[in-house]
């Protein structure tokens, strides 16, 4: 049957995407083998960040003598909250389905589709034509080749997700963004959580300074690391989990016995089953797709959107590969991913809130530097809260003032972080916010101390021949 778009993948580029395309007036196929909304819905930032508002609200109500106010013995429910999590989940997928029930040129198809030509695809029975196809079919966890992982019955993001038993012991692999908000939230619910790192730092990615003070901010809730450790085996020996790992500085050797194991070791794309190459489409040595900075592959009339692509892998950056698309499909625009400028924030408390680059990034790209940084003990509303872990930086270019990066790791980082990433849209200098007004008291009025603290920095050294 020929379509005038063929969309693989109901994620958060696909839906968006087909729907408007039909809207348009378009005839449109979406092909979905799973259950409507992708990883966002089903089980990315829906379920995960109703999880982590739950573990939030018991660590409060566990903790409330720290703010003077008398609680009883706190007990989590993990199955009640299970069961808001699917219903939350379940009402997104229907509302989905609504939408596409609406728009009769829009037809969705269940099952896994194959390239079988440049410009043809089957689906089951069925084979699809048309001169434009996109690709938004996510990425999935990656699992280590770990001797002995497949006989612990090991958990993911995705299965740790309808876990009704609360672990006693839950041991960690991974320490990046998804490691520490599971390792948070379920310490939160009453486990036990050792972390445990094969790099120096937790978030690699970030400057160390940032890492090793929302370390300190995670371990003053009892959570356990180990860092530059390497996961040798995993073992069962009855009802507990037995992890040997070893020390990657000297190879020292440290057994963990737990009850529950959580693999956050990264995500891998799911392109293996598409038959990419039948229509001439390259991928990296890791299955990510190549694609241009229009988001366009190495096919003719084919592009990639969303995690399967490769780059930063967050549901507000598959939007906007859909709004670039249809941008440059629909309105003639001419717009693509060069200079696009990714925030993003790990879900832990204090929230991570990050835009642009790292002082890491910007003094290996030789950029002279002003620099600032506060603790956010200088905060009135922190201070008030009692919730004062964290600190604020900002890398700005010497040359013109203008932001490259923030940081803002505290409560509510996510939103602070946001108001920066609007001077960037707008190419301002930061000391627009230098003399600026700023509510009393509130948590972003941490940003008139942040811009008072911006001084310029000794350049990188440089190399030696």
């Amino acid at each position: 049957m020929e379509f005038d778009a063929v969309i693989i993948g109901s994620g958060q580029a696909g839906s968006p995407l087909a729907l408007a395309l039909a809207r348009h007036g378009w005839k449109v196929a979406l092909v979905e083998r799973s259950h409507l909304g992708g990883t966002c819905i089903n089980t990315g930032c829906t379920p995960t960040k109703t999880l982590v508002h739950r573990a939030e609200v018991a660590h409060y109500a566990r903790n409330g003598a720290r703010w003077g106010v008398s609680t009883r013995e706190v007990s989590v429910e993990l199955p009640k909250i299970i069961a808001q999590k699917d219903a939350l989940i379940q009402s997104r997928r229907e509302g989905q389905q609504k939408g596409i029930d609406q728009l009769p040129n829009l037809r969705l198809y269940r099952g896994s589709a194959r390239f079988v030509g440049p410009h043809e695809l089957s689906v089951g029975t069925e084979t699809l034509n048309s001169r434009r196809i996109f690709i938004n079919t996510g990425a999935r966890p990656s699992i280590p080749p770990i001797p002995g992982l497949e006989s612990v019955a090991y958990l993911t993001n995705e299965t740790i997700l309808d876990l009704k038993i609360l672990p006693k012991h839950l041991i960690v692999i991974g320490g990046g963004y998804i490691g520490l908000e599971f390792g948070q939230m379920f310490a939160r619910f009453g486990s036990d959580v050792t972390i445990v790192q094969s790099r120096e730092q937790i978030l690699p990615r970030e400057d160390p300074e940032v890492a090793k003070e929302l370390q300190r901010a995670l371990e003053a809730e009892g959570i356990k690391f180990l860092l530059n450790a390497k996961t040798k085996s995993l073992a069962k020996r009855g009802a507990a989990i037995i992890a040997e790992t070893a020390l990657a500085n000297d190879g020292s050797p440290a057994r963990l016995e737990g009850t529950h194991v959580l693999v956050a070791t990264g995500r891998s794309p799911n392109t293996d089953d598409l038959d990419l190459h039948k229509a001439g489409i390259q991928t990296d040595k890791r299955g990510f797709v190549s694609v241009n900075d229009k988001l366009e592959t190495t096919a003719e009339g084919v592009w990639a959107l969303g995690d399967m692509k490769g780059g930063p892998a967050f549901t507000h950056i598959s939007y906007n590969d859909y709004q670039i698309v249809f941008a440059n499909l629909i309105d003639g625009k001419n717009l693509s991913i060069k200079d696009r400028i990714v925030p993003y924030c790990a879900f832990t408390d204090p929230e991570l809130g990050r835009v642009g680059m790292t002082e890491k990034e910007a003094r290996a790209a030789g950029i002279p530097l002003k620099i600032g940084k506060t603790p956010t003990t200088q905060v009135a509303r922190a201070v008030e809260r009692d919730e004062t872990a964290g600190l604020m930086k900002l890398i700005v270019d010497a040359r013109n003032d203008r932001i490259l990066g923030a940081t803002v790791l505290s409560s509510n980082g996510g939103e602070l972080v946001q108001i920066l990433y609007a001077l960037m849209l707008g190419d301002l200098p930061y000391t627009l916010l230098k003399g600026a007004v700023y509510i009393h008291p509130t948590l972003a009025e941490g940003f008139f101390f942040l811009m008072d603290a911006v001084k310029p920095v000794e350049p990188p050294a440089l190399a030696a021949d």
